[in-house]
């Protein structure tokens, strides 16, 4: 009798994403391929079939893409050039690179958004120290400015609080620009706080939404989620979805399109950033929701009908556990779970150091407060700021 056929699907990207995926992929019986930059990262060392090299290198990534049905990414930064060529020669790359770029590039994405008419930040690509001045001195100080491409947990974002500062230190940031990327001046938002948009869409054009999340960063890190986010009307949460949903469709977006939001002081939403691919708002799927983010990427990817994003629970609080004082992670899962049956947490397999996202916790039930306490006495006991 012949073996049943498999489903293949190469990622690109070996970083706790990936890691996610397969998990998500043993009870769908899909295969996974793994292209990883070394043998060590955190989906490297679960994966079965693992290749190394580095995404950039257009060998490297053809010869990893043979035999896949589809290419999808733990990450944004396969050049799309890679891509293009990969798609010439019928690969099947989803999201695909014309969707991909909006991700990647932040000029880009502003002037497409823009002319979708959704709602962003003034902003303007700035050629020189005299421009970014002109534009803090148009919109106001303080003001942001961005590196279009290469950006990522706060990096290559800069707040600059006068155009004596600005003229100080542009020079410097100007030169420091990744190659390809443009400096891009943003409106500072004095926002109320940033939530989640996260929608997966498959090729057939089926999507579903995800209830949005509110998102508490920390020195640009993401550091707790909560879903549903609190106080939301109904009419604001659809609004975001569909919101989400057209830019999705718009953009022609396969798999996860994660859109963080701004929300300002009077309740509306501008857009901040774009990812393509499951996003760190959406860990609280995993546990949370009747199907996680990571299963409904790859359902998505493959063109398979797409799972229910509804929650089981009424709040999920989802929190990053970033490096800090305790070293070996898994000795102090005795405490936690003695002290929460119910807690969730998943390690990366990621060495400890100092504000790294090495893990997460997640919990859920029908008293927010009791609930937001649980996963903050798990974090913070796993980072080691507190004791037992």
């Amino acid at each position: 009798m012949a073996s049943p056929r498999r489903h293949t699907v190469g990622i690109i990207g070996g970083g706790q994403l990936a890691r996610m995926m397969y998990t998500a992929s043993i009870p769908l019986g899909i295969q996974l391929r793994l292209l990883a930059t070394d043998p060590g990262e955190s989906a490297a060392q679960v994966f079965a079939d693992v290749s190394i090299g580095q995404h950039t290198d257009p060998d490297a990534v053809r010869a990893f893409a043979a035999g896949c049905d589809v290419v999808t990414f733990d990450h944004e930064h396969v050049p799309t050039d890679i891509l293009r060529g990969l798609a010439a020669e019928g690969i099947a790359v989803r999201p695909g690179p014309d969707a991909l770029v909006h991700a990647q590039d932040k000029a880009v994405m502003r002037e497409r958004l823009t002319a979708l008419g959704a709602p962003c930040p003034a902003h303007r690509v700035v050629g020189g120290v005299a421009d970014l001045v002109a534009f803090g001195d148009e919109h106001g100080w303080p003001m942001i400015a961005k590196a279009s491409r290469g950006g990522y947990d706060g990096k290559g974002v800069w707040k600059l609080d006068s155009a004596e500062r600005a003229t100080a230190e542009a020079p410097a940031i100007l030169a420091g620009l990744p190659a390809g990327a443009v400096l891009v001046a943003e409106e500072f938002v004095d926002f109320a706080r940033e939530l989640s948009a996260l929608v997966v869409r498959s090729p057939s054009g089926q999507a579903v939404a995800y209830p949005i999340s509110e998102s508490v960063q920390r020195d640009g890190i993401c550091v707790e989620t909560v879903t549903p986010a609190p106080g939301l009307t109904p009419d604001q949460a659809v609004a975001a979805q569909q919101l989400a949903l057209r830019l999705a469709h718009e953009l022609d977006v396969i798999g996860v399109l994660a859109v963080e939001l701004m929300e300002r002081r009077d309740g509306s939403v501008v857009v901040n950033e774009l990812a393509m691919r499951p996003h760190n708002t959406g860990h609280w799927s995993i546990d949370g929701a009747h199907t996680s983010q990571f299963e409904n990427h790859l359902r998505a990817v493959l063109d398979l009908p797409l799972g229910d994003p509804t929650p089981r629970q009424r709040w999920t609080v989802m929190c990053n556990v970033l490096g800090g004082s305790v070293a070996d992670l898994p000795s102090a899962l005795l405490h936690s779970f003695a002290r929460d049956r119910r807690l969730r947490v998943e390690f990366y397999g990621k060495e400890v150091r100092p504000g790294r996202k090495v893990g997460h916790v997640s919990c859920f039930g029908d008293d927010l407060e009791q609930v937001r306490k649980r996963a903050h006495h798990a974090a913070d006991y796993l980072m080691g700021t507190i004791g037992t």
